[in-house]
């Protein structure tokens, strides 16, 4: 038999069950938006149970299909292309706060609530996910844990790895499995919630998490100051580091004929915030204080269209060390060149956004050439967002000595690369 003829009998046999299972509401042939990096899937499946989303991906699996997990679809686009794409396997319809006990700061979530939603949940107990994700409207649990999407709030509070104390996957031969639970330490078994955070749905797809909360501040309070240049930005922000502020976010914005800004964010008591903004502003002397109207939007803002068509600009984020930041956006610059404009949303901790807008040779000769300098002194560079006119480039950059390791995890958990099949690090 033709193998194309082969390949359709076996996704109209895999349709024709997983309509029994999910029934035919919720499977529908994908179109031109369900997309996913150009490679186009022939079904969206939308199982309404952790059971059933174990039945189609255990069928999918058997055979021999690619599926692609979907939440709220805010970064689909994040990675490398996929290798292959059959079934789009949706958590919409796995939107349930199952369980906040506020008492202990925890909560139980299915993966496909929005991170929205969440807050608000949470909130009425005077409570938060200290998470400054993007798109928090759209985004969900699920998508926010596999892509390791966290803010300036990290500073404080600790990246997603630090928040999440459990989580239940299911693994692409549809078993379920869970690590963690409820309570805060937890010592027990496999660190599975650390190991799938960041892992872009490559090793199962998330149904449930549990994470530790935070109270809800009583005000919040922003400081922003404009600096000469972007080595007295970098002394600012050493200066408060080493200072007893208590602040929950510090980030250095900068772009093309523009001076570096930096923003501090103090939370606490008012009386508590007007202290710490007099101490601050001691540490400022040299700096204009000014209104930096929606500072910590501004990661958002690198990812957003706005008035530049889609095909104008790539998004990246980069690391290096904290000390190193001036370097690294001196070095943009220095690489920008005629024709290609920058803007950067850098953290104390190192890590920053970066958004290039020109003609698409252009951008990713730049991307190639900052990629590469920050390799050479221990940093990294991740593809986000490319334009559609763009070479092709790998999103992720040299993964070193770790890729023969993270190679054998993902056999272990994936062995018939089912899911999400070259999208991750390496093109595993």
């Amino acid at each position: 038999m033709d193998a194309s003829v082969s390949a359709k009998a076996t996704a109209n046999t895999f349709e024709n069950d997983v309509r029994e299972i999910v029934t035919a509401k919720y499977v529908r042939a994908a179109v031109a938006s369900d997309a996913v990096a150009g490679a186009q899937p022939r079904l969206v499946v939308e199982p309404g149970s952790e059971l059933e989303l174990a039945k189609v991906l255990k069928l999918a699996n058997a055979a021999g299909l690619a599926v692609i997990p979907r939440g709220g679809g805010t970064k689909l686009e994040w990675g490398n292309r996929p290798a292959r794409a059959d079934v789009i396997l949706s958590t919409a319809q796995l939107h349930r706060v199952i369980e906040h006990a506020w008492a202990d700061l925890t909560v139980s979530v299915e993966a496909g609530c929005t991170i929205a939603r969440l807050q608000e949940t949470l909130a009425k107990h005077g409570q938060r996910l200290a998470l400054d994700a993007l798109w928090p409207e759209r985004a969900t649990v699920g998508g926010v844990l596999s892509t390791n999407d966290s803010g300036a709030l990290r500073l404080r509070f600790g990246s997603l790895r630090d928040l999440v104390i459990g989580v239940t996957l299911v693994l692409a031969d549809g078993t379920v499995a869970s690590s963690g639970g409820r309570v805060v330490k937890n010592v027990a078994g496999y660190d599975l919630p650390k190991l799938v955070t960041g892992a872009l749905g490559t090793l199962g797809i998330i149904t449930r998490a549990f994470f530790r909360l935070h109270p809800l501040p009583k005000e919040t309070r922003t400081v922003s100051c404009v600096t000469e240049d972007v080595r007295e930005a970098q002394r600012l922000v050493t200066a408060i580091q080493n200072s007893k502020l208590a602040h929950s976010a510090l980030q250095i914005c900068c772009e093309a004929e523009m001076q570096p800004r930096v923003d501090l964010l103090f939370e606490g008591t008012d009386a508590g915030l007007m202290a710490q903004v007099e101490q601050v502003k001691s540490l400022m002397r040299s700096a204009t204080i000014a209104d930096a109207g929606d500072a910590w939007n501004a990661r958002q803002a690198i990812h957003s269209a706005g008035k530049q068509r889609e095909s104008e600009f790539a998004a990246a984020k980069f690391a290096t060390l904290p000390a190193q930041m001036a370097e690294a956006i001196e070095t943009m610059a220095r690489l920008s060149g005629a024709g290609v404009r920058w803007k950067v949303a850098t953290q104390a901790t190192g890590i920053g956004w970066a958004r290039l807008e020109g003609a698409a040779p252009a951008v990713e000769s730049m991307l190639r050439e900052f990629r590469a300098c920050l390799e050479r002194f221990g940093g990294s560079l991740v593809v986000a967002h490319r334009p559609p006119g763009m070479a092709e480039l790998d999103a992720w950059g040299s993964a070193g000595d770790a890729l023969p390791l993270m190679s054998a995890v993902r056999r272990q958990f994936d062995p018939q690369g089912t899911l999400n099949t070259g999208r991750f690090v390496g093109g595993i």
